[in-house]
Protein backbone atom coordinates (compact mmCIF):
# COMPACT_ATOMS: atom_id res chain seq x y z
CA UNK A 1 0.00 0.00 0.00
CA UNK A 2 1.63 3.76 -1.01
CA UNK A 3 0.34 6.80 1.00
CA UNK A 4 2.46 9.80 1.85
CA UNK A 5 1.22 10.63 5.29
CA UNK A 6 1.59 12.71 8.15
CA UNK A 7 0.06 11.10 11.61
CA UNK A 8 -0.74 14.03 12.92
CA UNK A 9 -2.80 14.20 15.91
CA UNK A 10 -5.44 17.18 16.43
CA UNK A 11 -3.26 19.45 18.52
CA UNK A 12 -0.24 19.29 15.56
CA UNK A 13 -2.44 19.73 12.89
CA UNK A 14 -3.85 23.02 14.42
CA UNK A 15 -0.22 24.02 14.68
CA UNK A 16 0.44 24.05 10.79
CA UNK A 17 -0.09 27.73 10.92
CA UNK A 18 0.86 30.25 13.23
CA UNK A 19 -1.27 31.28 16.25
CA UNK A 20 -1.98 34.98 16.03
CA UNK A 21 -5.35 35.28 17.52
CA UNK A 22 -6.13 34.13 21.17
CA UNK A 23 -10.33 34.25 20.28
CA UNK A 24 -12.81 33.46 17.76
CA UNK A 25 -14.67 35.90 15.74
CA UNK A 26 -12.08 38.78 16.71
CA UNK A 27 -10.59 39.98 13.53
CA UNK A 28 -13.90 41.08 11.67
CA UNK A 29 -14.84 40.59 8.02
CA UNK A 30 -12.89 38.44 5.48
CA UNK A 31 -13.73 39.35 2.00
CA UNK A 32 -12.61 36.07 -0.72
CA UNK A 33 -13.41 36.96 -4.45
CA UNK A 34 -13.56 33.49 -6.85
CA UNK A 35 -14.51 35.39 -10.10
CA UNK A 36 -16.52 32.00 -11.27
CA UNK A 37 -19.45 32.25 -8.73
CA UNK A 38 -20.34 29.01 -6.83
CA UNK A 39 -23.88 28.00 -8.20
CA UNK A 40 -24.13 25.43 -5.37
CA UNK A 41 -22.28 23.91 -2.30
CA UNK A 42 -22.66 20.59 -2.47
CA UNK A 43 -19.18 19.10 -3.87
CA UNK A 44 -21.38 15.68 -4.79
CA UNK A 45 -23.28 17.07 -7.02
CA UNK A 46 -20.63 19.66 -9.13
CA UNK A 47 -17.47 18.69 -10.22
CA UNK A 48 -16.45 22.49 -10.16
CA UNK A 49 -13.30 24.29 -8.46
CA UNK A 50 -15.90 27.28 -7.16
CA UNK A 51 -18.17 24.59 -5.58
CA UNK A 52 -15.86 22.03 -4.30
CA UNK A 53 -13.71 25.28 -2.76
CA UNK A 54 -16.29 27.41 -1.37
CA UNK A 55 -18.14 24.48 0.55
CA UNK A 56 -15.12 23.46 2.02
CA UNK A 57 -15.43 26.26 4.22
CA UNK A 58 -18.58 24.71 6.02
CA UNK A 59 -18.37 21.02 5.37
CA UNK A 60 -14.92 18.64 5.69
CA UNK A 61 -13.45 15.54 5.17
CA UNK A 62 -12.17 12.62 7.50
CA UNK A 63 -8.70 13.85 6.15
CA UNK A 64 -7.19 15.77 3.82
CA UNK A 65 -4.15 16.75 2.10
CA UNK A 66 -1.50 19.79 3.22
CA UNK A 67 0.58 22.13 1.52
CA UNK A 68 3.02 19.52 0.66
CA UNK A 69 0.02 16.88 -0.47
CA UNK A 70 0.75 14.84 3.00
CA UNK A 71 -2.54 13.19 3.93
CA UNK A 72 -3.19 14.44 7.28
CA UNK A 73 -6.03 13.74 9.94
CA UNK A 74 -9.03 16.55 10.44
CA UNK A 75 -11.89 15.16 11.69
CA UNK A 76 -10.36 12.10 13.15
CA UNK A 77 -7.24 11.01 15.41
CA UNK A 78 -5.01 9.65 13.16
CA UNK A 79 -4.58 8.43 8.98
CA UNK A 80 -5.00 4.76 8.96
CA UNK A 81 -2.52 2.54 7.85
CA UNK A 82 -1.59 -1.08 7.74
CA UNK A 83 1.36 0.11 10.06
CA UNK A 84 -0.91 1.19 12.77
CA UNK A 85 -3.51 -0.96 12.17
CA UNK A 86 -6.55 1.25 10.89
CA UNK A 87 -6.00 -0.51 7.41
CA UNK A 88 -6.22 -5.04 7.11
CA UNK A 89 -3.07 -6.68 5.69
CA UNK A 90 -5.08 -7.97 2.70
CA UNK A 91 -5.97 -4.45 2.02
CA UNK A 92 -10.08 -5.03 2.00
CA UNK A 93 -10.85 -3.17 4.59
CA UNK A 94 -10.08 0.51 6.54
CA UNK A 95 -11.03 2.16 10.03
CA UNK A 96 -11.43 5.43 10.43
CA UNK A 97 -11.68 6.87 14.54
CA UNK A 98 -13.62 10.20 14.69
CA UNK A 99 -12.36 12.26 16.98
CA UNK A 100 -14.76 12.39 20.03
CA UNK A 101 -16.43 15.98 20.91
CA UNK A 102 -16.70 16.98 17.26
CA UNK A 103 -20.09 18.80 16.50
CA UNK A 104 -22.34 19.61 13.55
CA UNK A 105 -22.41 23.71 13.42
CA UNK A 106 -26.02 23.11 14.52
CA UNK A 107 -24.71 21.79 17.59
CA UNK A 108 -25.81 17.90 17.20
CA UNK A 109 -23.02 15.39 17.28
CA UNK A 110 -21.11 14.31 14.60
CA UNK A 111 -20.96 10.53 14.32
CA UNK A 112 -20.17 7.64 12.12
CA UNK A 113 -24.12 7.25 10.74
CA UNK A 114 -22.85 10.67 8.65
CA UNK A 115 -20.19 9.31 7.35
CA UNK A 116 -22.14 6.08 6.32
CA UNK A 117 -24.59 7.92 5.08
CA UNK A 118 -22.48 9.93 2.94
CA UNK A 119 -21.61 6.95 1.09
CA UNK A 120 -24.93 6.11 0.56
CA UNK A 121 -25.81 9.42 -0.69
CA UNK A 122 -22.86 9.41 -3.59
CA UNK A 123 -23.25 5.77 -3.97
CA UNK A 124 -27.30 5.30 -4.54
CA UNK A 125 -28.08 3.66 -7.98
CA UNK A 126 -30.62 6.48 -9.04
CA UNK A 127 -28.48 9.10 -8.88
CA UNK A 128 -25.84 11.52 -10.06
CA UNK A 129 -22.69 11.33 -7.81
CA UNK A 130 -19.88 14.14 -9.20
CA UNK A 131 -17.26 12.17 -6.90
CA UNK A 132 -18.75 8.43 -7.50
CA UNK A 133 -15.16 7.65 -8.70
CA UNK A 134 -13.80 8.39 -5.26
CA UNK A 135 -16.03 5.28 -3.98
CA UNK A 136 -14.66 2.74 -6.57
CA UNK A 137 -14.59 -0.55 -5.34
CA UNK A 138 -16.69 0.13 -2.02
CA UNK A 139 -18.40 -3.10 -0.83
CA UNK A 140 -20.25 -1.44 2.38
CA UNK A 141 -19.66 0.82 5.25
CA UNK A 142 -20.48 -0.13 8.36
CA UNK A 143 -20.54 1.60 11.92
CA UNK A 144 -19.41 -0.16 14.69
CA UNK A 145 -19.87 2.40 17.56
CA UNK A 146 -20.61 6.33 17.26
CA UNK A 147 -17.24 6.94 16.42
CA UNK A 148 -15.85 4.53 14.28
CA UNK A 149 -16.34 3.86 10.78
CA UNK A 150 -15.55 0.39 8.46
CA UNK A 151 -15.14 0.94 4.92
CA UNK A 152 -15.04 -2.30 3.32
CA UNK A 153 -13.51 -2.86 -0.60
CA UNK A 154 -15.09 -5.40 -3.06
CA UNK A 155 -11.01 -6.35 -3.78
CA UNK A 156 -7.69 -5.43 -2.61
CA UNK A 157 -7.47 -1.56 -2.47
CA UNK A 158 -4.10 -0.22 -1.70
CA UNK A 159 -5.59 3.09 -2.00
CA UNK A 160 -7.85 3.39 0.21
CA UNK A 161 -8.17 6.56 0.45
CA UNK A 162 -10.73 7.77 -2.14
CA UNK A 163 -13.56 8.08 0.53
CA UNK A 164 -14.42 10.93 2.60
CA UNK A 165 -10.66 12.17 1.86
CA UNK A 166 -10.03 15.72 0.15
CA UNK A 167 -11.87 18.65 -0.26
CA UNK A 168 -14.04 16.81 -2.93
CA UNK A 169 -15.18 14.15 -0.29
CA UNK A 170 -16.44 15.71 2.85
CA UNK A 171 -19.27 14.20 4.97
CA UNK A 172 -22.90 15.82 4.83
CA UNK A 173 -25.18 15.84 7.82
CA UNK A 174 -27.43 12.72 7.68
CA UNK A 175 -30.49 14.45 9.52
CA UNK A 176 -30.47 16.96 6.59
CA UNK A 177 -30.11 15.32 3.30
CA UNK A 178 -32.44 12.11 4.57
CA UNK A 179 -34.69 13.18 2.04
CA UNK A 180 -32.37 13.87 -0.63
CA UNK A 181 -30.92 10.36 -2.03
CA UNK A 182 -31.00 9.39 -5.64
CA UNK A 183 -33.01 11.25 -8.11
CA UNK A 184 -34.14 13.96 -5.80
CA UNK A 185 -30.58 14.99 -4.93
CA UNK A 186 -30.82 18.09 -7.36
CA UNK A 187 -34.14 19.17 -5.87
CA UNK A 188 -32.76 19.85 -2.35
CA UNK A 189 -32.23 23.55 -2.85
CA UNK A 190 -31.99 24.51 0.98
CA UNK A 191 -29.53 21.48 1.63
CA UNK A 192 -27.55 21.96 -1.23
CA UNK A 193 -27.26 25.50 -0.97
CA UNK A 194 -27.19 26.19 2.85
CA UNK A 195 -25.59 22.60 4.17
CA UNK A 196 -24.80 21.78 7.79
CA UNK A 197 -21.57 21.58 8.27
CA UNK A 198 -18.61 20.58 11.16
CA UNK A 199 -16.12 23.58 9.25
CA UNK A 200 -15.03 27.27 10.36
CA UNK A 201 -18.01 28.89 8.82
CA UNK A 202 -21.68 28.66 8.59
CA UNK A 203 -24.16 29.99 5.49
CA UNK A 204 -26.24 33.00 6.24
CA UNK A 205 -27.10 33.53 2.89
CA UNK A 206 -26.16 31.57 -0.11
CA UNK A 207 -27.14 33.68 -3.33
CA UNK A 208 -26.23 31.13 -6.46
CA UNK A 209 -24.15 32.87 -8.90
CA UNK A 210 -23.45 35.59 -6.86
CA UNK A 211 -22.17 36.18 -3.50
CA UNK A 212 -22.64 33.66 -0.31
CA UNK A 213 -22.31 35.60 3.37
CA UNK A 214 -20.96 33.20 6.12
CA UNK A 215 -20.67 33.56 9.86
CA UNK A 216 -18.18 31.93 12.64
CA UNK A 217 -19.23 28.30 13.46
CA UNK A 218 -19.73 28.66 17.08
CA UNK A 219 -19.54 25.35 17.30
CA UNK A 220 -16.17 24.86 16.14
CA UNK A 221 -13.93 22.55 17.52
CA UNK A 222 -11.65 24.82 18.30
CA UNK A 223 -12.63 27.69 20.59
CA UNK A 224 -10.12 30.35 19.30
CA UNK A 225 -10.83 29.79 15.47
CA UNK A 226 -11.74 30.85 12.93
CA UNK A 227 -10.26 34.44 13.95
CA UNK A 228 -13.22 36.47 11.50
CA UNK A 229 -16.35 36.41 12.58
CA UNK A 230 -18.17 37.40 9.34
CA UNK A 231 -17.15 36.05 5.32
CA UNK A 232 -18.11 37.84 1.91
CA UNK A 233 -17.54 35.48 -0.80
CA UNK A 234 -17.91 37.10 -4.20
CA UNK A 235 -18.54 35.87 -7.24
CA UNK A 236 -17.94 36.58 -10.94
CA UNK A 237 -16.57 39.00 -12.90
CA UNK A 238 -13.12 38.41 -14.70
CA UNK A 239 -9.73 37.42 -13.13
CA UNK A 240 -8.22 40.96 -13.84
CA UNK A 241 -11.05 42.67 -11.64
CA UNK A 242 -10.25 40.11 -8.56
CA UNK A 243 -7.07 40.69 -8.87
CA UNK A 244 -7.30 44.11 -8.84
CA UNK A 245 -9.88 44.36 -6.02
CA UNK A 246 -6.48 42.67 -3.51
CA UNK A 247 -3.70 43.89 -4.91
CA UNK A 248 -3.90 47.49 -5.94
CA UNK A 249 -8.01 48.30 -4.66
CA UNK A 250 -7.53 46.49 -1.41
CA UNK A 251 -11.42 46.02 -1.89
CA UNK A 252 -11.43 41.95 -0.90
CA UNK A 253 -8.73 39.97 1.07
CA UNK A 254 -8.49 36.66 -1.06
CA UNK A 255 -8.55 36.45 -4.99
CA UNK A 256 -8.67 33.07 -6.74
CA UNK A 257 -6.85 31.58 -10.26
CA UNK A 258 -5.50 34.88 -11.22
CA UNK A 259 -5.49 33.66 -14.92
CA UNK A 260 -3.70 36.75 -16.19
CA UNK A 261 -0.80 37.40 -18.03
CA UNK A 262 2.56 37.60 -15.84
CA UNK A 263 3.22 41.72 -16.74
CA UNK A 264 -0.70 41.71 -15.56
CA UNK A 265 0.02 40.22 -12.06
CA UNK A 266 3.75 42.19 -12.13
CA UNK A 267 1.57 45.51 -12.53
CA UNK A 268 -1.21 44.84 -9.91
CA UNK A 269 1.65 43.69 -7.27
CA UNK A 270 3.52 47.32 -7.74
CA UNK A 271 0.76 48.89 -6.18
CA UNK A 272 1.47 47.41 -2.92
CA UNK A 273 -1.75 46.20 -1.53
CA UNK A 274 -1.36 42.23 -2.06
CA UNK A 275 1.15 39.52 -2.82
CA UNK A 276 0.66 36.52 -5.14
CA UNK A 277 0.94 33.47 -4.45
CA UNK A 278 1.77 30.46 -6.57
CA UNK A 279 3.08 26.62 -6.89
CA UNK A 280 2.48 24.05 -9.18
CA UNK A 281 0.44 20.66 -8.77
CA UNK A 282 -1.70 18.27 -10.95
CA UNK A 283 -3.97 21.15 -13.04
CA UNK A 284 -3.67 20.96 -16.82
CA UNK A 285 -5.12 23.27 -19.10
CA UNK A 286 -6.41 21.04 -22.11
CA UNK A 287 -9.09 20.59 -24.58
CA UNK A 288 -11.79 17.65 -24.56
CA UNK A 289 -12.31 16.17 -28.04
CA UNK A 290 -16.23 15.46 -28.02
CA UNK A 291 -16.66 11.01 -28.69
CA UNK A 292 -20.12 12.08 -28.80
CA UNK A 293 -22.38 13.55 -31.85
CA UNK A 294 -23.27 17.12 -30.15
CA UNK A 295 -25.79 17.63 -33.25
CA UNK A 296 -28.41 19.94 -31.67
CA UNK A 297 -31.16 18.16 -33.92
CA UNK A 298 -30.48 15.15 -31.83
CA UNK A 299 -32.01 14.40 -28.39
CA UNK A 300 -30.26 14.85 -24.97
CA UNK A 301 -29.85 10.94 -24.70
CA UNK A 302 -29.18 10.91 -28.34
CA UNK A 303 -25.90 13.40 -27.76
CA UNK A 304 -25.09 11.76 -24.29
CA UNK A 305 -24.75 8.10 -26.23
CA UNK A 306 -20.96 7.44 -26.39
CA UNK A 307 -20.82 6.79 -30.07
CA UNK A 308 -18.21 7.85 -32.90
CA UNK A 309 -18.40 11.41 -33.53
CA UNK A 310 -18.65 12.38 -37.32
CA UNK A 311 -15.46 14.22 -37.71
CA UNK A 312 -13.14 12.80 -34.61
CA UNK A 313 -13.58 8.83 -35.55
CA UNK A 314 -10.26 9.43 -36.76
CA UNK A 315 -7.36 9.50 -34.54
CA UNK A 316 -5.02 11.44 -37.53
CA UNK A 317 -7.42 13.98 -37.36
CA UNK A 318 -7.05 14.24 -33.49
CA UNK A 319 -3.19 14.45 -33.98
CA UNK A 320 -3.30 16.98 -36.51
CA UNK A 321 -5.44 19.78 -34.44
CA UNK A 322 -2.54 18.63 -31.72
CA UNK A 323 0.20 19.48 -34.31
CA UNK A 324 -1.08 22.25 -35.34
CA UNK A 325 -0.80 23.98 -31.79
CA UNK A 326 2.16 26.17 -30.79
CA UNK A 327 2.44 25.34 -26.84
CA UNK A 328 5.70 27.21 -26.42
CA UNK A 329 3.72 30.70 -27.45
CA UNK A 330 0.47 29.55 -25.93
CA UNK A 331 2.64 29.43 -22.19
CA UNK A 332 4.47 32.60 -23.58
CA UNK A 333 1.02 34.48 -24.20
CA UNK A 334 -1.04 33.01 -21.38
CA UNK A 335 1.46 32.20 -18.12
CA UNK A 336 5.00 33.15 -18.29
CA UNK A 337 6.83 31.35 -15.32
CA UNK A 338 3.71 30.20 -14.35
CA UNK A 339 2.88 27.74 -17.00
CA UNK A 340 4.77 24.54 -18.74
CA UNK A 341 4.17 22.77 -22.10
CA UNK A 342 3.13 19.42 -21.47
CA UNK A 343 1.87 17.33 -23.41
CA UNK A 344 0.23 14.70 -20.55
CA UNK A 345 -3.10 14.69 -18.35
CA UNK A 346 -1.23 14.18 -15.22
CA UNK A 347 2.07 16.36 -15.34
CA UNK A 348 2.61 15.84 -11.71
CA UNK A 349 3.49 14.18 -9.27
CA UNK A 350 6.64 13.70 -11.32
CA UNK A 351 6.50 10.09 -10.91
CA UNK A 352 3.44 9.85 -12.82
CA UNK A 353 4.81 12.31 -15.46
CA UNK A 354 5.15 10.82 -18.47
CA UNK A 355 7.44 10.69 -21.09
CA UNK A 356 6.22 9.01 -23.96
CA UNK A 357 4.79 11.70 -25.83
CA UNK A 358 6.29 14.96 -27.34
CA UNK A 359 3.99 18.05 -28.65
CA UNK A 360 6.56 21.01 -27.94
CA UNK A 361 6.76 21.83 -31.66
CA UNK A 362 4.06 22.88 -34.21
CA UNK A 363 4.35 20.82 -37.56
CA UNK A 364 1.71 22.39 -39.38
CA UNK A 365 3.37 20.48 -42.61
CA UNK A 366 2.51 17.19 -40.73
CA UNK A 367 -0.46 18.39 -39.27
CA UNK A 368 -1.35 19.26 -43.65
CA UNK A 369 -0.40 15.33 -44.27
CA UNK A 370 -2.45 13.78 -41.95
CA UNK A 371 -5.44 15.26 -42.82
CA UNK A 372 -4.67 14.44 -46.32
CA UNK A 373 -4.11 11.09 -45.67
CA UNK A 374 -7.43 10.85 -43.75
CA UNK A 375 -9.73 11.93 -46.48
CA UNK A 376 -10.42 15.59 -45.45
CA UNK A 377 -9.67 17.54 -48.94
CA UNK A 378 -9.75 21.24 -49.04
CA UNK A 379 -12.70 22.83 -50.73
CA UNK A 380 -12.57 26.15 -52.69
CA UNK A 381 -12.30 28.16 -49.89
CA UNK A 382 -9.91 26.29 -48.20
CA UNK A 383 -12.08 24.21 -45.78
CA UNK A 384 -11.53 20.08 -45.77
CA UNK A 385 -14.77 18.03 -46.48
CA UNK A 386 -14.99 14.34 -46.63
CA UNK A 387 -17.72 12.62 -47.99
CA UNK A 388 -19.92 15.65 -48.10
CA UNK A 389 -19.04 16.32 -44.95
CA UNK A 390 -17.37 20.10 -44.01
CA UNK A 391 -14.83 20.01 -41.02
CA UNK A 392 -16.83 22.56 -39.32
CA UNK A 393 -16.16 22.46 -35.42
CA UNK A 394 -17.66 24.41 -32.51
CA UNK A 395 -15.04 25.60 -29.94
CA UNK A 396 -16.17 26.41 -26.31
CA UNK A 397 -14.32 27.83 -23.01
CA UNK A 398 -15.02 29.55 -20.18
CA UNK A 399 -14.79 33.43 -20.28
CA UNK A 400 -11.47 34.45 -19.04
CA UNK A 401 -9.19 36.72 -21.07
CA UNK A 402 -6.58 34.37 -21.29
CA UNK A 403 -8.76 30.92 -22.39
CA UNK A 404 -10.18 33.90 -25.17
CA UNK A 405 -6.64 34.73 -25.90
CA UNK A 406 -6.12 30.77 -26.88
CA UNK A 407 -9.07 30.61 -28.79
CA UNK A 408 -7.89 32.64 -31.35
CA UNK A 409 -4.78 31.71 -31.55
CA UNK A 410 -6.21 27.87 -32.06
CA UNK A 411 -8.63 28.91 -34.47
CA UNK A 412 -6.03 30.76 -36.72
CA UNK A 413 -3.69 27.67 -36.55
CA UNK A 414 -6.92 25.46 -37.15
CA UNK A 415 -8.33 27.03 -39.75
CA UNK A 416 -4.41 26.89 -41.52
CA UNK A 417 -4.61 23.35 -41.64
CA UNK A 418 -8.41 23.92 -43.07
CA UNK A 419 -10.60 23.41 -40.36
CA UNK A 420 -13.72 25.82 -39.93
CA UNK A 421 -13.68 26.89 -35.93
CA UNK A 422 -16.42 28.79 -34.59
CA UNK A 423 -15.88 30.19 -31.15
CA UNK A 424 -18.15 30.28 -28.37
CA UNK A 425 -17.46 31.65 -24.55
CA UNK A 426 -19.61 31.10 -21.63
CA UNK A 427 -20.22 32.39 -18.14
CA UNK A 428 -18.12 30.38 -16.13
CA UNK A 429 -20.29 30.19 -13.25
CA UNK A 430 -22.86 28.58 -15.87
CA UNK A 431 -20.03 26.23 -17.59
CA UNK A 432 -18.78 24.74 -14.18
CA UNK A 433 -22.43 24.91 -12.51
CA UNK A 434 -23.36 21.61 -12.74
CA UNK A 435 -26.81 22.45 -13.13
CA UNK A 436 -28.53 19.50 -15.22
CA UNK A 437 -31.41 22.10 -16.44
CA UNK A 438 -29.00 24.23 -18.22
CA UNK A 439 -27.58 23.03 -21.59
CA UNK A 440 -24.43 24.93 -21.49
CA UNK A 441 -22.69 23.32 -18.70
CA UNK A 442 -19.40 21.44 -19.53
CA UNK A 443 -20.99 18.23 -18.67
CA UNK A 444 -23.15 18.69 -21.30
CA UNK A 445 -20.68 19.00 -23.54
CA UNK A 446 -23.01 20.60 -26.58
CA UNK A 447 -19.91 21.05 -28.42
CA UNK A 448 -17.33 19.44 -30.30
CA UNK A 449 -14.36 20.52 -28.19
CA UNK A 450 -14.36 22.41 -24.71
CA UNK A 451 -11.43 23.79 -23.01
CA UNK A 452 -10.93 24.47 -19.39
CA UNK A 453 -8.67 22.82 -16.48
CA UNK A 454 -8.98 20.48 -13.88
CA UNK A 455 -6.80 18.68 -11.30
CA UNK A 456 -6.98 16.24 -8.41
CA UNK A 457 -6.84 16.38 -4.24
CA UNK A 458 -3.55 14.48 -3.09
CA UNK A 459 -1.11 12.79 -4.61
CA UNK A 460 -2.35 9.84 -5.55
CA UNK A 461 -3.85 9.84 -8.93
CA UNK A 462 -6.48 6.47 -8.78
CA UNK A 463 -9.63 8.61 -8.70
CA UNK A 464 -8.81 11.20 -11.22
CA UNK A 465 -7.97 8.50 -13.90
CA UNK A 466 -10.46 6.80 -13.26
CA UNK A 467 -12.86 10.06 -14.81
CA UNK A 468 -11.89 7.64 -18.28
CA UNK A 469 -14.07 4.88 -17.59
CA UNK A 470 -16.81 3.92 -19.74
CA UNK A 471 -19.36 4.29 -17.11
CA UNK A 472 -18.30 7.51 -15.74
CA UNK A 473 -19.59 9.68 -18.99
CA UNK A 474 -22.66 12.13 -17.60
CA UNK A 475 -25.76 11.28 -19.05
CA UNK A 476 -29.84 12.27 -18.34
CA UNK A 477 -29.52 8.95 -16.46
CA UNK A 478 -27.08 10.76 -13.75
CA UNK A 479 -28.53 14.30 -14.00
CA UNK A 480 -25.73 15.18 -16.23
CA UNK A 481 -22.97 14.19 -13.34
CA UNK A 482 -20.12 12.34 -14.15
CA UNK A 483 -16.40 12.90 -14.60
CA UNK A 484 -15.81 11.28 -17.77
CA UNK A 485 -16.78 15.14 -19.70
CA UNK A 486 -15.33 13.68 -23.07
CA UNK A 487 -17.07 10.36 -22.71
CA UNK A 488 -14.12 8.36 -24.20
CA UNK A 489 -14.65 5.03 -23.86
CA UNK A 490 -12.33 1.69 -24.52
CA UNK A 491 -12.42 -1.59 -22.67
CA UNK A 492 -7.93 -2.01 -22.74
CA UNK A 493 -8.22 1.54 -20.79
CA UNK A 494 -10.79 0.13 -18.30
CA UNK A 495 -9.01 -2.96 -17.93
CA UNK A 496 -5.70 -1.43 -17.09
CA UNK A 497 -7.66 1.15 -15.02
CA UNK A 498 -8.91 -2.40 -12.73
CA UNK A 499 -4.75 -3.62 -12.55
CA UNK A 500 -4.24 -0.04 -10.78
CA UNK A 501 -6.66 -0.49 -8.39
CA UNK A 502 -5.67 -4.01 -7.58
CA UNK A 503 -1.46 -2.76 -7.22
CA UNK A 504 0.30 -2.18 -4.65
CA UNK A 505 3.78 -1.39 -5.48
CA UNK A 506 4.23 2.33 -6.03
CA UNK A 507 6.68 2.16 -9.09
CA UNK A 508 4.38 -0.22 -11.12
CA UNK A 509 1.16 2.10 -9.73
CA UNK A 510 3.33 4.84 -11.64
CA UNK A 511 4.25 2.86 -14.47
CA UNK A 512 0.40 1.84 -15.26
CA UNK A 513 -0.65 5.52 -14.68
CA UNK A 514 1.75 6.73 -16.86
CA UNK A 515 -0.29 4.02 -19.21
CA UNK A 516 -3.22 5.25 -19.00
CA UNK A 517 -2.25 8.83 -19.55
CA UNK A 518 -0.60 7.63 -22.64
CA UNK A 519 -3.74 6.01 -23.69
CA UNK A 520 -6.31 8.76 -23.15
CA UNK A 521 -3.76 11.00 -24.73
CA UNK A 522 -2.96 8.64 -27.81
CA UNK A 523 -6.93 7.57 -28.31
CA UNK A 524 -8.38 11.00 -28.82
CA UNK A 525 -10.03 11.90 -25.37
CA UNK A 526 -8.51 14.53 -24.93
CA UNK A 527 -5.15 17.68 -26.12
CA UNK A 528 -3.28 18.36 -23.25
CA UNK A 529 -1.78 22.14 -23.47
CA UNK A 530 -0.09 23.88 -20.50
CA UNK A 531 0.77 22.96 -17.08
CA UNK A 532 -0.27 25.54 -15.01
CA UNK A 533 0.58 26.92 -12.01
CA UNK A 534 -2.24 28.06 -9.30
CA UNK A 535 -1.76 31.31 -8.85
CA UNK A 536 -4.05 33.32 -6.25
CA UNK A 537 -3.04 36.57 -4.02
CA UNK A 538 -4.01 37.97 -0.60
CA UNK A 539 -4.01 41.48 0.86
CA UNK A 540 -1.12 42.00 3.39
CA UNK A 541 -3.19 42.52 6.17
CA UNK A 542 -4.34 38.71 5.79
CA UNK A 543 -2.30 36.26 7.86
CA UNK A 544 -2.41 32.39 8.28
CA UNK A 545 -2.62 31.99 4.13
CA UNK A 546 -0.53 29.12 3.05
CA UNK A 547 -1.14 28.42 -0.87
CA UNK A 548 -1.85 24.28 -1.16
CA UNK A 549 -2.48 22.90 -4.94
CA UNK A 550 -3.02 19.11 -3.50
CA UNK A 551 -6.65 20.03 -2.08
CA UNK A 552 -9.16 23.14 -1.50
CA UNK A 553 -7.09 26.49 -1.75
CA UNK A 554 -9.40 27.50 1.20
CA UNK A 555 -8.25 24.16 3.12
CA UNK A 556 -6.79 26.09 6.03
CA UNK A 557 -9.13 29.15 5.97
CA UNK A 558 -10.05 28.20 9.79
CA UNK A 559 -6.31 29.43 10.42
CA UNK A 560 -6.56 33.06 8.50
CA UNK A 561 -6.34 36.29 10.84
CA UNK A 562 -5.94 40.05 10.16
CA UNK A 563 -2.34 41.33 10.69
CA UNK A 564 -2.47 44.92 12.19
Amino acid sequence: MYVKTALLGAAAAVALAPMAFAERASDGEVKIIYWQAPSILNPFLSGGTKDIESASMIIEPLARYDENGNLVPWLVDEVPTVANGGVNEELTQITWKITPGITWSDGTPFTSADVAFTAEYCMHPEGGCAQLTKFGGVASVETPDDLTVVVNFDSPTPNPYGPFVGGESPILQAAQFANCLGASAPECTDANFNPIGTGPFVVDEFKPNDVITMSANPNYRDPAKPAFAKVTFKGGGDATAAGRAVMETGEFDYAWNLQLAPDVIASMEAAGKGTPVAGFGPLVERIMINQTNPDPALGPDERAVIKPHPIFNDIRVIQAMSLAIDRPLLVEVGYGQAGKVTCNWVPAPAIYNSDALSCDTQDLDKANALLDEAGWVRGADGIREKDGKRFSILYQTSTNAVRQDFQALIKQWWEQIGIETELRNLDASVFFGGDPGSPDTFQKFYADVQMYANTFNGTDPQAYLGNGLCDNAPSPATQWQGENISRFCDAEYDALYDELTKTADIDERARIGRALNDMMVQKGGMIPLVHRGRISAHANSLGGVILNVWDSELWNVADWYRID
